[in-house]
């Protein structure tokens, strides 16, 4: 499928920002009125410039309000209500925090699950097409929210560091975080390279009906020049590319963050460090979330002549 620079923002943003979230709830980045500015602020920013950038996957972007009244049947409506509900928990979390100089503890478990639940829900916007055998798996929801909490757990132990507050259990559940965040990916990838439109019995044949005929081919394309269809579902990829490509995610979202954890607890300090980690982290994640949209077969493709 074509991977559209707005998902590709949307889904590492707002995942890092609603793990910063879950973690803030969980009581991370300790400290007083500023610490709770700078922690929100940099939360909210996140998941504002993620869920901003969704819109412009949408043909009329200000129409988007409605797509929240069909919460009942839609994934995607469920993520734009829950995010909606988890921003307005978090709004009075970081009231009380930062007005208030007190981090309510049942509050932030209320919002670490709203959190979760919204990643959750994202994952399954995609996890939920049965058109694209690659993604319908438990393990896409297992991967989002594990690199969400991997991601937010950086920012909060980066966090921490930036306002003296270091702290090596902090650290170290972000390094366990990410670990099994790409441990889990990995799975992901074995079982995805395994998995194609033919591996569950799709084929032009059962696409149209005309399996009992014979082979179906295509006999002329359906159009002069690419249309909606083909742009956007029969998206193709070199195995070459994507395999650089993964080598690339795997780096920069994954090793350069490891590195730079474990050298911050060798240290006990050094947030310049978990920056630098952290903006890896951010490019590494965009790649991956490139090839998660790029490698996949959409259904749709069997009816211009793919096998």
């Amino acid at each position: 499928m074509h991977p559209a620079s707005s998902i590709i923002v949307f889904t590492t943003l707002s995942g890092m920002g609603f793990g910063l979230i879950a973690m803030l709830g969980l009581g991370a980045v300790p400290g007083d009125r500023t610490a709770g500015i700078v922690a929100c602020a940099l939360a909210f920013i996140l998941t504002g410039a993620g869920l901003l950038s969704s819109t412009f996957h949408l043909g009329h972007p200000e129409r988007a309000w409605r797509a929240l009244s069909q919460w009942r049947s839609s994934w995607l409506s469920r993520e734009g209500v829950l995010a909606a509900v988890t921003l307005g928990v978090f709004s009075i979390y970081g009231a009380f925090w930062v007005f208030g100089a007190a981090r309510m503890a049942s509050i932030g478990t209320v919002l670490s699950l709203f959190a979760a639940v919204t990643v959750y829900a994202t994952a399954m916007i995609y996890g939920s097409l049965k058109t694209v055998p690659r993604w319908t798996t438990g393990l896409t929801p297992l991967c989002y929210l594990l690199f969400a909490a991997a991601g937010g757990a950086l920012l909060a132990a980066m966090l921490s560091c930036l306002l003296g507050q270091f702290s090596a259990n902090a650290a170290l559940v972000a390094l366990g975080l990410m670990v099994a965040a790409w441990a889990a990916k990995f799975i992901w990838w074995r079982r995805a390279d395994r998995t194609s439109l033919a591996s569950i019995g799709s084929s032009p044949e059962s696409a149209t009906g005309l399996g009992a005929i014979g082979k179906v081919r295509l006999l002329e394309a359906p159009h002069s020049s690419p249309n909606y269809l083909m742009k956007e579902m029969v998206y193709r990829i070199g195995r070459k590319h994507a395999r650089k490509l993964r080598l690339l995610a795997v780096a920069l979202g994954g090793v350069v963050p490891v590195l730079g954890l474990a050298a911050v607890i060798g240290l006990e300090g050094g947030w310049p460090v978990l920056a630098v980690a952290a903006l890896s982290h951010t490019a590494g994640m965009m790649a991956e979330r490139w090839l998660f949209f790029a490698e996949a077969e959409h259904s749709v493709s069997l009816y211009y002549g793919h096998r």
